[in-house]
């Protein structure tokens, strides 16, 4: 055993040394293969900087070579500019040069033409001097006597011209329109109805205006209540009046009453009773009225509701003149014209039948007449040209259509006939003033006359004032300030007059 455990130590002892060995040769060999690698890096580092360093240059060179060829263009280019404003410098030197010359000559010239000026007017206030001592005027009296005599010229010249222009125009135009408007009036002439704002009731007795009252003033309460109209019960014997301005209510309030009397039950039940049935009678007459006036001018096609409008215009009355009655008119005239004038005469009567349709309900609805008209004559599908005639009848807008002119003339000759409306003695006679008034403001007027109830002025001149070319434009000009400054209707005649007397007396 103990050989066997020497042997096993020796053996392991010999294993140990032996290993050992080995490992240092591989670490011998491992470092000597790490120098070689190391100095194979070396070298090839070094390889690589020397190639790096000869690229460096190489690079630098170019830039270097690069930059000084930029740097010789820039240097040409700065030379370049400089020579030109070196070049520019002198032509301004030179152009500054000959523009004090020039000053120095355009100074010459102004110190010349100003002593030639100072010559010239010397010469003119000379000339003037003289002439004001030849023609024994000053120059204000010269100028005043020559634009006055230039101003009479021309007014005579311009009157001269106007009164041919006139006669020439106006001959035949005159002519054709008096015949037609003429033979209009000639085939239609309506009967005026003047109407106020009351009715009288005639009672069988004085007693029944007690009945009327009734106990305590229930009855008469009643009907004022369920009509909208006064009733006035005074000393009037055996008469009732009815006051109000709706004629339409009024009209109701009378067919009952008199229902009422002929009844003789008078209590507010009853009242009320007949009062509806008066509503009925009248809406039943006015639909009548529209419908027969339809038939009677031979329209169709008319609305129901114009229909009942028109049988309103009925109760309606505008300057004492039936509404209706002037519709009527005006739709007659409009179509007689229209036919003389091959105009449509269907469009005209039509739209003069309906030119006052706003009236109806004027007192119901805002705004003038005529638009309510135009609104009420558009939305019941009337034609464009009647609802343009019927909002350019009083020229509130432009008129396009020869309808529309006709509607307007048959409108103005219906209001404006003798007689046809009623006007107060208070505005009568302040139309006449004013209308002398107007006459009397122009220059050289010696009197004025307002005679045919306000239809003509006659106006007397001083002939030593104004000529008789200047009364040609004197009347125009009179028409022209009437015509801006005063309401009126129809037309007004301006005749001015001059005269020159001679008198003397046999001794």
């Amino acid at each position: 055993m103990l050989i066997v455990l020497v042997v096993a130590i020796g053996g392991i002892v010999l294993g140990y040394y032996y290993r050992k060995r080995v490992a240092e040769g591989k670490i011998s060999s491992a470092e000597d293969a790490a120098k070689r690698i190391v100095e194979d890096a070396e070298k090839q580092a070094e390889a690589i900087k020397r190639e790096t360093l000869l690229e460096a240059k190489e690079e630098i060179h170019k830039l270097r070579s690069e930059i000084e060829r930029e740097s010789r263009e820039r240097r040409s280019e700065f030379q370049r500019i400089e020579r030109r404003l070196q070049q520019k410098e002198e032509n301004l030197d030179k152009k500054s040069q000959s523009l004090d010359a020039r000053e120095e000559l355009l100074n010459k010239k102004q110190k010349e033409i100003q002593k030639s000026q100072e010559k010239v007017e010397a010469l003119y206030n000379q000339q003037i001097n003289e002439l004001e001592r030849i023609s024994g005027l000053t120059r204000e009296q010269a100028k005043e006597q020559l634009l006055d005599s230039v101003e009479k010229e021309i007014r005579h010249e311009v009157a001269v011209r106007y009164r041919e222009i006139e006669a020439k125009y106006k001959e035949d135009a005159e002519k054709y329109a008096k015949n037609t408007i003429a033979l209009a009036i000639q085939k239609f002439a309506a009967d005026h109805v003047a109407e106020s704002t009351v009715s009288v009731v005639t009672l069988p007795n004085d007693e029944m205006k007690g009945r009327i009252i009734g106990r305590e003033g229930r009855n008469i309460r009643t009907l004022e209540t369920a009509t909208g109209i006064d009733l006035i019960i005074d000393d009037t014997p055996e008469a009732v009046i009815l006051s109000g301005f709706d004629p339409i209510r009024r009209e109701i309030a009378r067919i009952a009453l008199e229902k009422l009397i002929i009844d003789g039950r008078i209590h507010p039940a009853r009242i009320e009773e007949m009062v509806e049935k008066a509503k009925k009678e009248v809406e039943a007459h006015i639909r009548e009225v529209g419908e027969q006036v339809v038939f009677d001018l031979g329209l169709h096609g008319v609305h129901p509701e114009l229909i009942k409008l028109l049988g309103r215009l009925k109760y309606r009355t505008s300057y004492g003149q039936n509404v209706l009655n002037h519709s009527i008119e005006v739709a007659h005239l409009a179509g007689i014209m229209a036919a003389e004038l091959d105009a449509d005469v269907k469009i005209a009567k039509r739209a003069g039948l309906l030119h006052d349709i706003g009236k109806a309900v004027d007192h119901e609805v805002e705004g003038s007449h005529t638009q309510i008209g135009a609104d009420l004559a558009k939305r019941y599908r009337e034609s464009p040209e009647v609802v343009h005639a019927i909002a350019a009848h009083h020229g509130d807008i432009e008129i396009t259509t020869i309808e529309a002119i006709l509607v307007q003339a048959a409108d103005a000759i219906s209001a404006a006939r003798p007689g046809a409306r009623r006007e107060t003695l208070e505005a009568y006679i302040k139309r006449l003033e004013k209308l002398e008034e107007i006459a009397n403001s122009f220059a050289g007027v010696e009197k004025s006359y307002a005679i045919q109830a306000g239809r003509e002025i006659r106006i007397m001149v001083k002939p030593d004032k104004v000529s008789d070319d200047e009364t040609v434009l004197m009347a125009r000009e009179i028409v022209k300030t009437v015509e801006r400054e005063l309401d009126y209707p129809g037309q007004i005649k301006i005749n001015v007059i001059r005269e020159t007397r001679a008198i003397d007396y046999a001794k």
